[in-house]
């Protein structure tokens, strides 16, 4: 016979055909148990249970953008701060040291205290505005988006609100300023404590190169401008068309420093005498209705482009206010939940 092997030794097989299971000794088991639970360990991001994934993605970006949002507000406030400034320090600038402004822009506009409260007032309005959007979206406090919202939201109504005003009242509007303007000719010069209404319509007639209301004759039944019987009817220098001739003596009664300063094309101050030019002289024939209306005609598109500019710009801002305003709370407590 021949010999076989030991590890091909015949085995017996049970009733059902099932060869009996082997004995293994335990020293020889555990380093198979160990390899069996090493291999069937999962990965440590396995861990975290599949459906919280998506979630802390999604907060993940919603962080993202209400930080992109907080810094692009923080930067266009800071903006309008240095532009709020700008125009607070131009109001001041005018109000204490009229005489270097005047000389700056190369002309007379009389009114100047009044304009300068004016840019004052707005300059600060401005400045308070973008420190309540700066310093909201940098520290993200919710009071203080909400006033910013709430500012804006103002403006933005009262803007709405005046143009509508503008628009279905535009006839009873010209009647009004058409009545001023006739009462502001009619008193020409008979107070002289009192001349901002007075120089504000000299400063518009040269500026708009026109004469009067409806034509120079408006000036004809003022008192103090009246001639001689043998002379024509008189009018404010204002109404002097200096490009149609190159007569300068016409301001010879302008105050002489403040004419070397601002050349021959000045006009007057009433602080002086009165300058007068006999009406056939060289002046404007136009009246200033008809300009007026010239002028709104040719710039209405740009006061459009410019009112709806300012309106979409304060729409961004608030959406971008409210949507940081209603979501930092609830980001960060999501974030929390998840974290």
């Amino acid at each position: 016979m021949s010999r076989r092997s030991p590890s091909h030794a015949p085995y017996r097989r049970d009733d059902f055909g099932t060869p009996p299971p082997q004995r293994v000794s335990g020293t020889q088991a555990l380093p198979n148990l160990e390899a069996v639970e090493t291999r069937e360990d999962p990965p440590a991001v396995a861990l975290v249970p599949p459906h919280f994934r998506a979630p802390q993605a999604k907060m993940s970006a919603q962080e993202s953008c209400l930080s992109l949002i907080k810094y692009f507000l923080f930067v266009f406030n800071l903006f309008f701060f240095a532009l709020g400034s700008l125009i607070f320090c131009f109001g001041i600038w005018i109000l204490i040291d009229k005489t270097s402004f005047v000389s700056f822009v190369g002309l007379s506009f009389v009114p100047l205290q009044t304009w300068s409260k004016i840019l004052a007032i707005s300059g600060v309005l401005t400045m308070g505005l973008a420190l309540l959007g700066c310093v909201g979206a940098l520290k993200e406090l919710r009071s203080l988006l909400g006033l910013y919202f709430g500012v804006l939201l103002l403006l933005f109504a009262t803007q709405i609100t005046l143009g509508i005003l503008i628009s279905t009242q535009r006839v009873r509007l010209e009647r009004r300023v058409k009545e001023l303007v006739l009462s502001t000719i009619q008193n020409y010069g008979s107070n002289p404590e009192e001349t901002a209404a007075e120089e504000s319509w000299d400063y518009a007639q040269f500026q708009l190169r026109c004469c009067g209301w409806h034509s120079p004759e408006d000036w004809f039944q003022v008192l103090i401008l009246r001639g001689n019987e043998s002379e024509a009817g008189r009018v404010p220098c204002s109404c002097y068309n200096s490009s149609a001739t190159n007569d300068s003596a016409i301001f010879d009664k302008i105050y002489s420093p403040q004419r070397g300063r601002l050349g021959p094309q000045a006009r007057p101050r009433h602080n002086t005498d009165l300058c007068s030019v006999p009406a056939n002289r060289h002046i404007y024939r136009e009246g200033c209705a008809k300009s007026l209306r010239t002028w709104l005609h040719n710039n209405l598109i740009s006061i459009v482009g410019i009112c709806l500019g300012v309106g979409l710009l304060e729409l961004g801002f608030m959406t971008l206010s409210i949507f940081m305003c209603r979501n930092l709370d609830y980001i960060y407590d999501r974030l929390a939940r998840y974290r």
